[in-house]
């Protein structure tokens, strides 16, 4: 995997990532620019808290605050992580996700991440994804993701 930054950083976002995602995945170098920095602050059965800075590279030039597709990114990438931590040997597909968008977190605002999981069946699970200030605890975005999670195997 390519680094991102020179130096020993860089060998850091790597190692991160590939601990986060099994090698077979091919969205590493995406989630290494999306979620570089991401830190688990809790785990517990059920439930992930993470915290995160938010870099300029994922706000608006214009308005200086956070994208909404990073926004959804983190509902996406948290939301599947808790999925492990619900007790589900995979992370699944995603089925349906929603976020709204409550408000925005500006670059180098620190935001935190928490993901619970509502229910894990046989074939589906679902969590939800609340990013909130982590100073203020002000929620900026809820969101919701639907994932299915029957083990398939290819018949190719």
């Amino acid at each position: 995997m390519a680094k991102l930054e020179g130096g020993s950083k860089g060998k850091d976002v790597e190692e991160a990532m590939e601990r986060w995602h099994d090698r077979s995945l091919g969205h590493r170098l995406y989630d290494a620019f999306t979620v570089a920095g991401l830190r688990v602050e809790a785990i517990e059965p059920g439930r992930l808290l993470c915290s995160f800075m938010v870099p300029p590279r994922l706000t608006s030039s214009a308005s200086n605050r956070m994208h909404g597709g990073a926004v959804a990114s983190l509902v996406d990438l948290v939301g599947s992580a808790v999925i492990f931590a619900g007790g589900s040997p995979v992370t699944g597909v995603s089925l349906d996700i929603t976020v709204s968008y409550l408000g925005a977190a500006r670059a180098n605002e620190e935001i935190e991440v928490e993901a619970r999981v509502l229910g894990i069946g046989d074939k589906t699970g679902c969590v939800t994804v609340e990013v909130r200030r982590k100073d203020t605890g002000q929620v900026l975005a809820h969101g919701r993701h639907t994932k299915y999670l029957a083990n398939v195997s290819s018949k190719l």
